[in-house]
């Protein structure tokens, strides 16, 4: 789910197993949001956001939930500019050539491109397949004047160059890719094609005359700029109650002067206007956190103070003073450095940790009490003397508690059960009297280590993830491991596996044992694990009611696989074996990549071969076993090997969008070394023990 917490309601698009779910949306986004059909089993959950406009400015938040636990996997900041169609080029007519840009990070197999135009009959401005240039639907008002590279299939720079361009091609194109039935829009561009204007011949002398001055003052101002325009810097410890951002003037500001603070986002931090605070301009992140003498026009201080700063604040503060006609009088920067000092570390697997926060204040009884993390989830709440689980959020929920008797003790801290590495990350606790002003803030950084490291070698046939505990489960327990993507390795419940749940890349690799509950060994068998399997691993056992009753983290690491053949041999193999049972439309990819090019070394698509594609250097060298779908031998042999050979392999095994095996292979060379006893005459051998040439030295 992606959201905007600025919005209510915050939701601009939400994708279930089901597909798009979007009855909560924003009506600001409605029809202008999409995402990959296959987001959901590619684990590419990137947003596709149609005619962006300045007001869809601000943080995107993109959620992952499941099973009632919810993680933040990336925070993104879009600024839009007035710029219309997602991308304007502007080129005056006259110019050789414009490059329309258009690149995709992963190309498909057997792709389509096509260029097209809006508002045009025929659409189409350019066409690239597999085979080459596709032109005979291509509009004549492009005849000869379009191009792509030669390479664009295989590197995925499909841009577009066109020639001597004129007013007539100023439109809006657009980039689409088509592969298996799929189509994907890559790119939206505005071409702006401008009729070039003609500079007068007394101007021309004007600005020679000119230039030479303009070059020296140029020069100076240059120089005097960047000694006025160094930003000073404030450092200050999170926790502390204030900093101030200093602003002093010595000029007489009239009564009528506005004074705005700012920060790097362009978000109001502070106004002031006509004598007094103006908290309704200002941006809901800072109310209440501000202030401003009251007496700044005479003493000419327009200092900010900025209560209970954290981390989240380190930026560049801009305070601009304004007459009543909006002219800038002055303008002064702050460049504010906020340090972390209380850093908590702790290994994955311990049973809680303790985020400490005492004050000898004495609380209201009716404080609230918020913990929050670096993406603004609720952590942890305590209101009217007891904890509101309601406003927590989902991926904390059953994992915090706060001591009961706080308001006497003054203890603040916060437990947090079963930490992991994914609960690396800065905490706030700001507490709030009944108008919601800050009374105190502290400011937490979380470090999990992992200590558990296994390393295995690719091509071993399996390897063991560890988890045991001599607690006793319950028979309605639910065991599940996961990956750092979030997708099901594994699922036990109901005293059996549940491979309908698990994810497509794991599916028939994966195995626990059968008496867990008896044994209490939990630990995951990972069947031919891979370069592809690098990752952290979570095991998480639940009760009936979704509460966690253990979790452990594992790191796996798997050595690259290398192979070595000496100069002379008839084959070498590159080994990749793996579960078989495979579908019939898999297709399997054998390639090598030398920077950023990438080499076909040999394709199967439904059970044959697909020698057309290969690269040229290959043809009549590969070879892959017959029945390799089910046996899962993905094996290539590459015969006649040459010092040109060297480097590295990778065999990609699909379905459709959905990758199910993967493999890396780094193939060595090393020159045959000549035994020295090869060339020796064996007549001079003193220890054989063959009698004939003996024999033959005697009848001489």
């Amino acid at each position: 789910m992606w959201t905007r917490k600025d919005l209510n309601p915050s939701t601009v698009h939400k994708r279930l197993e089901n597909g798009d779910d979007l009855k909560d949306q924003n009506q600001r986004y409605s029809g202008r949001t999409s995402m990959r059909r296959d987001a959901l089993t590619s684990g590419d959950f990137s947003l596709n956001l149609r005619k962006p406009r300045p007001s869809d400015s601000g943080t995107y938040a993109c959620i992952a939930r499941m099973y009632g636990e919810e993680r933040t996997l990336t925070k993104e900041q879009l600024e839009v500019k007035v710029v219309q169609h997602g991308l304007s080029v502007v080129v005056t007519e006259g110019a050789g050539s414009v490059l329309l840009p258009c690149n995709m990070s992963s190309v498909p197999f057997d792709p389509t491109v096509v260029w097209s135009r809006e508002k045009l009959s025929p659409p189409t401005v350019h066409q690239r397949q597999e085979n080459g240039d596709v032109l005979k639907d291509q509009n004549l008002l492009y005849k000869d004047r379009t191009s792509m590279k030669t390479d664009s299939l295989t590197t995925g720079d499909f841009s577009l160059t066109l020639r001597k361009p004129i007013p007539a091609d100023s439109g809006n194109y657009t980039c689409i890719v088509t592969a298996f039935g799929n189509e994907r829009r890559l790119a939206h561009v505005e071409l702006q094609v401008k009729e070039p204007y003609i500079f007068p011949v007394e101007a021309w002398i004007l600005l020679s005359v000119l230039v030479v001055a303009l070059m020296v003052i140029a020069g100076l101002a240059v120089y005097v700029r960047r000694l006025k325009n160094k930003v000073p810097q404030v450092v200050v410890d999170s926790g502390m109650e204030s900093v101030v951002l200093l602003c002093k003037t010595t000029v007489h500001l009239p009564e009528d002067v506005r004074v705005e603070w700012m920060d790097s986002y362009n978000r109001k931090v502070h106004v002031y206007q006509n004598g007094s605070d103006q908290p309704g301009d200002q941006d809901e992140e800072y109310r209440g956190k501000t202030e401003m003498k009251r007496n700044l026009l005479r003493t000419g201080d327009l200092s900010l103070t900025l209560k209970y700063p954290t981390d989240s604040d380190r930026r560049t503060f801009t305070c601009t003073v304004y007459n009543r006609e909006r002219n800038i009088l002055m303008k002064k920067q702050v460049e504010l450095q906020v340090r972390v000092p209380q850093v908590v570390e702790v290994d994955s697997g311990v049973e809680s940790v303790v985020l400490q926060f005492k004050t000898t204040v004495h609380l209201p009884e009716d404080v609230r009490v918020e913990w929050m993390d670096s993406y603004y989830r609720m952590v942890h709440v305590y209101q009217n003397r007891s904890d509101q689980p309601e406003e927590q959020n989902q991926f904390y929920r059953g994992q915090t508690e706060m001591k009961r008797n706080l308001l006497k003790t003054g203890d603040l801290g916060l437990t947090l059960k079963y930490p992991t590495d994914r609960d690396r990350d800065t905490y706030i606790c700001t507490v709030y009297n009944r108008e919601r002003n800050i009374l105190m803030k502290k400011q937490v950084e979380l470090q999990v280590r992992v200590p558990q490291v296994v390393e295995v070698d690719s091509g071993v046939e399996s390897v063991v993830l560890q988890f045991k505990t001599t607690v006793h489960l319950p028979e309605d327990v639910r065991v599940e491991w996961m990956d750092s993507y979030y997708r099901m390795v594994h699922v036990y419940q109901n005293r059996s596996d549940q491979p309908e749940e698990q994810n497509q890349f794991y599916r028939g690799r994966t195995e626990m044992k059968r008496d867990l509950l008896k044994t209490g060994d939990l630990g995951l068998t990972l069947k031919y694990p891979t370069d592809r399997d690098r990752d952290t691993y979570i095991c998480t056992v639940y009760n009936r009611e979704r509460n966690i009753l253990m979790k452990k983290q594992v790191e796996l690491q798997v050595r690259d696989c290398q192979v070595e053949v000496e100069e002379g041999e008839e084959s070498v193999q590159l080994p990749f074996r793996t579960i078989g049972d495979l579908p019939e439309d898999t297709r399997v990819e054998w390639g090598k990549r030398e920077g950023t090019r990438w080499d076909v070394v040999h394709m199967i698509v439904n059970g044959s071969d697909w020698p057309d594609i290969q690269e040229q250097s290959y043809r009549d060298r590969t070879e892959m076993n017959e029945d390799l779908l089910n046996t899962g031998d993905f094996s290539l042999t590459l015969k006649n090997p040459t010092v040109g050979d060297t480097g590295t392999y990778t065999c990609e095994v699909w379905s459709g969008f959905s990758l199910l095996r993967r493999k890396t292979v780094l193939l060595k060379f090393k020159e045959r070394t000549q035994d020295e006893d090869e060339t020796v005459d064996i007549r001079n051998r003193s220890s054989s023990t063959d009698p004939t040439p003996l024999m033959a030295e005697q009848s001489v």
